[in-house]
């Protein structure tokens, strides 16, 4: 199991092992409660979009060096990408903001590729089974997804928001960020990575 060390994740991670701890314990009417306070936990940990927020500023930072694994689980990390614009999207198969976003982000993929935009979303959920659910009911990914496997990315960007996107420039840094997720966030997104990439792919 994954160390997300003293973060937000790793706070939400504990307090909903503890649920489910009492849940299996309790009766049949104990643990639909418990799985209710659970789930609505879990929520609140999601988030409608936006750029704002108390989130320490992390634009004009470079974005750290991070190595996660693919789903095909060869490693894959940030420098891999450098030279080319990148969206790093942070995400989990329980946050409903997340479910309307990674297709989105996946039509971005395929629409940009060509001028030198990659996008990379990085689950962060515990059980790779659950991340490879969530991917069936799609098929085809334009995108890459990984699994947070180690904990890198809840110990180096802290997100505190579900699903949390950086916008990084073809140097490695870090241009804009955008916690949560509303449909409408996708075309801000999306315009932000066309203005990096410019008229095509620059090494």
């Amino acid at each position: 199991m994954a160390n997300f060390g003293s973060g937000p994740l790793s706070r939400l991670r504990e307090r909903v092992r503890e649920r489910a701890g009492l849940a299996s314990r309790g009766a049949r009417v104990a643990v639909a409660g418990t799985v209710l306070a659970a789930a609505l936990f879990l929520c609140a940990s999601c988030a409608t979009g936006g750029s704002g927020g108390a989130q320490v500023n992390q634009v004009g930072l470079p974005a750290p060096e991070i190595t996660v694994q693919r789903m095909s689980g060869k490693p894959v990390s940030l420098s891999n990408y450098r030279g080319q614009v990148v969206l790093l999207d942070i995400w989990a198969s329980w946050c409903g903001p997340c479910k309307q976003e990674l297709p989105m982000l996946d039509d971005i993929a395929s629409r940009l590729h060509h001028r030198g935009v990659e996008v990379l979303a990085v689950s962060v959920d515990q059980e790779r089974e659950n991340v490879v659910k969530f991917l069936g009911a799609r098929g085809h990914w334009a995108l890459t997804i990984a699994h947070d496997s180690k904990g890198e990315i809840a110990d180096r960007l802290q997100p505190d928001k579900m699903p949390t996107s950086y916008i990084i420039d073809r140097q490695g840094i870090i241009r804009y960020v955008n916690y949560g997720f509303v449909p409408s966030d996708a075309q801000t997104i999306e315009r932000r990575l066309a203005d990096l990439a410019g008229d095509g792919n620059r090494h």
